[in-house]
């Protein structure tokens, strides 16, 4: 040190007290940069633990379904073996269960509950195409001996269809699907009637075609023809009534549940809903609070490794159909499996082959029935039959 300063010989200004202020510029661009690099790691940190919130949320949001599972396990060998690798069959049953808070005021709680509607999901174990077929609820059946809530077992019986699941949940309408279909059900999924209405509003509601005005005072509905934006309430009411629309059929009101599923499909899988966070999160806050799964969906992991192969499914590969059915012989109220129509589109889903769908067949055509021989006659593979179908893609207003 030569210098009064107290600098060191050699060294120039601003290294230390110099006149410039460089010193005390660097030592705070120092402080400077170190408060601007903790607050970005506070920043991280932060959005790291509200990501981690919300998926602890929505992950805690799914109901596991452990009852079923149990009894399901109680009859594994006699449940169908799965054929194809990689394909999926999820039974999806929308339950009219009227207790809770928001399910009360359709109607009186009994205690019991019914399968209002009951749709079987064939993802093709390459993801290339969707197939969902609609099981009639007044279809006549063989249930099995089921295990009631009380712990009691039922009788075997044949009746309608959604008594299966009144008399044992969804695991006795798993088995009652099982032995009608010989499909493997690997997953089911349960939806009551709140849970629906908040996944249509959580999308800002779904547009649908009305050839004419709806007015019925029994599903709240009053509507004018032509493009409609349903919200919730609405849409539950547009899919569950029955008598003062169309023909008053169980199969007209499932052809409309199918075109309303293909338009809520359609709009969850734009871009406006699954690239937008802030639309995106309370859609999987509805979706998951409203569901009851198997153990093996019932987190987020699960649900996404099922339907991660799905994101760019082709709306014109996604079927809707309902089973081949006629009037029960019996009773003109009930309804009977058309065959073999019905053996043929259960044998399709169950290896995984191929089929189609149109809204018309043409004329002198059978469902469910290729023209030309079949592959085991001719060597050649079994030609694809067609059944009475429409495809998400299918536009509702002509």
């Amino acid at each position: 040190m030569d210098d009064v300063g107290g600098r060191a010989p050699g060294l120039g200004p601003g290294v230390g007290g110099s006149p410039t202020g460089l010193g005390p510029r660097r030592r705070r661009r120092r402080r400077w940069v170190r408060w601007v690099g903790g607050g970005a790691v506070l920043m991280v940190v932060g959005a790291l633990g509200v990501g981690w919130a919300a998926y602890q949320k929505l992950d805690g949001n799914i109901t596991s379904d452990r009852t079923a599972a149990d009894e399901l396990a109680r009859f594994e060998k006699e449940r169908p073996t799965a054929l194809v690798r990689g394909a999926q069959n999820i039974l999806v049953i929308g339950s009219d269960s009227r207790s809770g808070d928001d399910n009360g005021e359709y109607g009186r709680d009994s205690g019991t509950e019914r399968s209002d509607t009951t749709i079987l999901l064939h993802l093709a174990a390459d993801r290339r195409s969707a197939t969902a077929v609609s099981l009639p609820r007044d279809l006549m059946v063989d249930v099995p001996s089921c295990r009631r809530a009380d712990g009691r077992r039922t009788k075997p019986v044949f009746t309608m269809f959604n008594y299966a699941f009144q008399s044992g949940g969804s695991a006795c309408t798993i088995r009652t699907v099982e032995r009608m279909t010989d499909i493997r059900i690997d997953h089911h999924v349960v939806v009551d009637f709140s849970g629906f209405k908040e996944m249509v509003d959580a999308v800002d509601g779904v547009e649908v075609c009305l050839t004419e005005p709806i007015h019925d005072k029994q599903a709240r509905l009053r509507l004018p023809a032509g493009k409609v934006r349903l919200d919730g309430e609405q849409a539950l009411g547009y899919v569950r009534a029955r008598k003062s629309l169309g023909d008053g059929s169980d199969t007209e009101r499932m052809d409309r549940q199918q075109r309303f599923l293909a338009a809520l499909a359609t709009k969850v899988r734009s871009n406006d809903v699954l690239l937008n966070p802030v639309k995106l999160y309370p859609v999987l806050d509805a979706a998951t609070s409203s569901l009851t799964t198997d153990p093996g969906l019932a987190s987020l992991r699960g649900l996404y490794d099922l339907v991660r192969g799905l994101r760019t499914l082709p709306m014109e590969k996604v079927q809707f159909l309902t089973v081949p059915r006629k009037s029960y012989a019996y009773d003109t109220n009930r309804d009977e499996l058309v065959e073999p129509a019905a053996r043929s589109l259960f044998a399709r889903l169950r290896t995984d082959a191929p089929l189609a769908v149109a809204r018309e067949l043409p004329d002198g055509a059978r469902e469910g029935h290729a023209e030309g021989l079949s592959g085991s006659l001719s060597g050649t593979p079994d030609p694809m039959p067609t059944f009475r179908g429409s495809t998400a893609a299918e536009e509702g207003c002509e």
